[in-house]
């Protein structure tokens, strides 16, 4: 399976095992919840997925890995404890508590969480010494004499052993324990992923041609070369801090991300047109309307490659936009009931400062935790921001205060809609744009309007403010995409006979 359905599996696992008869009790006994075994090769995104579950199902997170585990750490230490037997005083081997388990008792204390996941990375590269106990662990869920809570799920993941030589093969009385799901490389799957997180428009251009290189292992004459899914989404982030910095990210630096001579060479000579059209085309003019008949007739009769590499960018500036836009929006939307509650009565800015920390706390919790997603950190990192303000303009204003921090509300609110509709005007310019210079019915279009509908944040922001031209185009380049689906499917039907 691909890493979009192993996610999607992984889900439905969680869902059965935490679900309740009518007196509370869960369905599933512990000893009947096999552990998932994500099997699959290194940078394809298996940590990932479980941060992405946990803060989408609003479940706890405690995560190892556990090549840095020997048996004590993992068990527990030993000590000698006095017990009684037919009254005689015997001494005995006890256990202080697992490191592990003792984690996940302390983050459901700190995050107020009483369900979540317990991941254990690299679990067939476990010590010689602890190997033993993960046989019990696995079936019964205990370190020593200490059980993982009930409500938290085991996942697993590991390497095959061609890609690790640390990896112990587990037999089939350890196999026979587990819920295997065994993971490939998948580049579809990938760049709906990519698209979401905002992965450089370079590299997804890049890969849109460059299918072979998403994902390579080789072994050759002068030692292993590879390129993974994880290198190419921390070369994006790299990539777009060197932009905002001014740093040239020249071959040396792309050989950190990217272990591969050929790969290296052919994308640092792709991410230097990438730079060279930025600079030719002006995105960041196109969007504001002010592209020029003489821009649309050139970009009209440039190459394939060059076409989708503008689309990309102009997609990119225009959902990270949207991003900004949901993220303040968000954070209203979370300080407008604190704001509420000090309506009525005095001490507007005690109850303020009240109502903003026990936001803030809540929020530190589940992000301590690892059940909040990155949207949603900004979004109170921007409330507190904001809060300040509040705050301020209410222990400025001794005869009104609440007046004063709901005015400075309001002036956040109404910078909001004029933000919100200067994206607007965005979308618009890069839709009037694309369709004179791709034409109405080109891939670069379906490309433009792809990106959007799988982009949560873009969704989000069409659904909340509207888009005529999206709404237009989706309706007919989705349907001439279904239609060229099925008439592909209809003649490989007629390969077959």
């Amino acid at each position: 399976m691909n890493i979009a359905q192993a996610k999607q599996s992984i889900k439905d696992t969680i869902r059965l095992y935490l679900k309740k008869d009518e007196l509370g009790d869960y369905i599933l006994p512990m000893v009947r919840q096999r552990p998932v075994f994500l099997l699959g090769a290194p940078g394809i995104g298996k940590t990932a997925i479980i941060e992405q579950i946990a803060a989408e199902m609003g479940l706890a997170l405690v995560s190892y890995s556990m090549t840095h585990h020997t048996r004590q750490s993992a068990l527990g230490l030993p000590f000698i404890e006095k017990k009684l037997y037919g009254g005689r005083e015997v001494p005995v081997s006890e256990y202080t508590m697992s490191e592990i388990i003792a984690s996940v008792y302390d983050t459901m204390e700190e995050s107020g969480l009483k369900e979540g996941i317990l991941f254990l990375d690299e679990i067939n590269c476990v010590s010689e010494t602890l190997y033993p106990s993960m046989l019990q662990f696995l079936q019964y869920k205990v370190f020593g004499r200490h059980k993982v809570p009930e409500g938290w799920i085991v996942v697993t993941a590991g390497n095959p052993p061609e890609y690790n030589r640390m990896v112990r093969e587990f037999d089939v009385v350890t196999m026979d324990r587990l819920k295997l799901m065994e993971v490939e490389a998948d580049k579809k799957a990938w760049m709906e992923y990519a698209v979401k997180q905002q992965v450089h428009p370079a590299i997804l251009a890049y890969l849109e041609l460059k299918d072979e290189h998403f994902y390579i292992m080789e072994l050759t004459e002068s030692g292993r070369e590879y390129v993974t899914a994880r290198g190419w989404e921390d070369l994006s982030r790299i990539l777009k801090a060197c932009e905002e910095e001014g740093i040239e990210a020249d071959e040396m630096l792309l050989a950190q991300y990217l272990h591969h001579d050929s790969v290296v060479k052919e994308f640092g000579a792709y991410y230097e047109l990438y730079r060279k059209y930025e600079k030719d085309y002006s995105p960041a003019l196109i969007l504001k309307g002010l592209g020029t008949e003489l821009m649309t007739e050139r970009v009209g009769n440039a190459p394939f490659d060059e076409r989708i590499l503008l689309a990309g960018m102009l997609c990119e500036r225009v959902e990270a936009d949207m991003q900004r836009v949901l993220v303040k929006a968000d954070a209203l939307s979370k300080l407008r009931p604190v704001l509420a509650a000090c309506a009525q009565g005095d001490d507007v800015e005690e109850k303020l400062g009240k109502g903003i920390d026990a936001l803030l706390r809540s929020q530190t919790q589940l992000d301590a935790a690892g059940a909040l997603k990155e949207d949603d950190k900004r979004a109170v990192r921007r409330s507190a921001l904001i809060a300040d303000e509040l705050i301020k303009a209410a222990r400025a204003d001794k005869t009104d205060p609440f007046a004063a921090a709901k005015a400075v509300y309001n002036s956040e609110l109404e910078g909001l809609k004029g933000e919100a509709a200067e994206v607007s005007s965005e979308l618009a310019a890069m839709f009037k744009f694309s369709e004179a210079a791709f034409g109405e019915d080109s891939q670069e279009l379906l490309l433009l309007v792809t990106r959007l509908t799988v982009n949560d944040s873009a969704a989000r922001f069409i659904a909340g403010f509207g888009s005529e031209d999206y709404t237009r185009l989706s309706s007919a380049l989705m349907v001439r995409d279904r239609g060229d689906q099925l008439k592909e499917e209809i003649n490989k039907l007629g390969e077959l006979l």
